[in-house]
């Protein structure tokens, strides 16, 4: 690595203090503070701590910290990689990440779908992971044409490796810009926010995992990676059984994008497939608590496609625990909740929580499925018997929970 400035030295110190202090005072894992201490005093510090690294930008609305965690674990065949675990997805956790592995020649950032051209022009990442883009956040987040468009500008005319699921005409339109792309089909459940056509407007014609516009020649480009069942498919034709620890269908999309950019940085499938199978939970994400007799299992869901996956994991013969909270990083405008299809909780033993836990109510009464309200997490869980319950909360009401068990990983 090349020798900082003595101003960046200093900022970087200062930020590494900070986050520290953080850590140790029980406030957070530091991961924002000690960047925006190292920014307040080197402004320039996020372009001087990746100056001379090999980056990876990881970015989309849903699976971009579990993606970032897999390729992280799998470019550790090559040694050192810095990267921010804990989802702290804007420059200032970017700073603290690249911070805190000083030394590393390797880098995998996930990073906020809005700040995504910024971070990219700061760092010049050599690789750069699209995977999928959905509502999310609607008061603070822009209109996700808008977000594409963003993309797209950014990467026009770059010498970045896309890595790309060319199963979103979102994501692929944005990503045709680019002057190299690998295309992979990692599938797309979550269908609602692109039956139109990003270049015209016309409808789009879709089938299976291909889609194509009915009014222009925009078509989805053709894969060299495919998602199978449990399996991926490579360039060369050879398949190879995923076999992860990680649970449904969402996580081998993930793993699908992360062997891709694993073979961009040279590490090939079958070094990094073992590494990514290792992977057992991501920043509390899957893993599970136990109070009381009572086995938690946590699961995040932000926005209506996040919800229509933890469905898919979510164990239908298990009592579960619902919270949602509208603080600024979930979004204050929950007006999504109306967009997730709740009829498949009918028959559970469901119980409500969360700073939004009547707006909650009146979508489940609507839906026809019977709960019980809570006024806290600690209700919920004191209501059901010892034995195994499911939880799904979105973000900051997932961050309570996992305060609750000392930061569960």
């Amino acid at each position: 690595m090349t020798q900082l400035p003595l101003r960046a030295q200093l900022a970087a110190a200062l930020g590494r203090t900070a986050a520290t202090l953080s850590r140790m005072t029980g406030r957070g894992d530091g991961s924002v503070i000690g960047g925006r201490v190292g920014l307040l005093l080197e402004p320039d510090l996020l372009r001087r701590l990746a100056a001379n690294r090999r980056l990876a930008l990881v970015s989309a609305t849903n699976g971009k910290t579990t993606t970032t965690r897999l390729i992280t674990s799998a470019l550790q065949e090559l040694g050192e990689v810095a990267t921010n675990a804990f989802g702290a997805n804007m420059p200032a956790g970017h700073v603290t990440a690249l911070s805190q592995a000083k030394n590393a020649p390797y880098g995998v950032l996930e990073v906020d779908e809005k700040y995504l051209p910024e971070v990219l022009d700061t760092t010049g990442a050599a690789v750069v992971c699209l995977m999928n883009l959905s509502r999310d956040q609607m008061d603070r987040a822009a209109e996700i044409w808008l977000l594409a468009k963003k993309w797209r500008r950014a990467l026009a005319g770059r010498n970045t490796h896309v890595i790309a699921n060319a199963d979103d005409p979102l994501v692929a339109w944005a990503a045709m810009g680019a002057s190299r792309v690998t295309w992979v089909s990692a599938k797309q459940r979550w269908r609602e926010d692109s039956w139109c056509c990003p270049e015209c407007g016309g409808p789009l014609d879709r089938k299976d995992d291909d889609w194509a516009c009915r009014e222009c020649p925009l078509r989805r480009p053709q894969p060299t990676w495919f998602l199978a069942e449990n399996a991926v498919i490579d360039p060369q034709g050879r398949t190879w059984p995923l076999d992860l620890q990680l649970p449904g269908r969402a996580n081998e999309s993930n793993a699908a994008i992360a062997l891709a950019t694993a073979e961009a940085f040279g590490v090939p499938i079958e070094r990094a497939l073992p590494r990514i199978r290792e992977v057992r939970s991501v920043a509390g994400r899957y893993t599970t608590v136990e109070r009381d007799g009572r086995v938690l299992r946590l699961l995040l869901a932000k926005n209506p496609a996040g919800w229509l996956e933890a469905f898919d994991v979510s164990d239908p013969a298990l009592p579960i625990i619902l919270s949602v909270n509208a603080q600024v990083p979930d979004g204050r405008d929950t007006s999504w909740l109306y967009d997730v299809d709740y009829r498949v909780l009918r028959g559970r033993p469901v119980y409500v929580t969360g700073e939004r836990r009547h707006d909650l109510a009146l979508r489940l009464h609507v839906a026809d499925v019977q709960f019980r309200l809570c006024p806290t997490f600690g209700d919920a869980v004191d209501a059901l018997a010892p034995g195994k319950i499911d939880v799904i909360a979105n973000y900051t009401a997932f961050q309570q929970i996992r305060a609750e068990f000392g930061r569960a990983v």
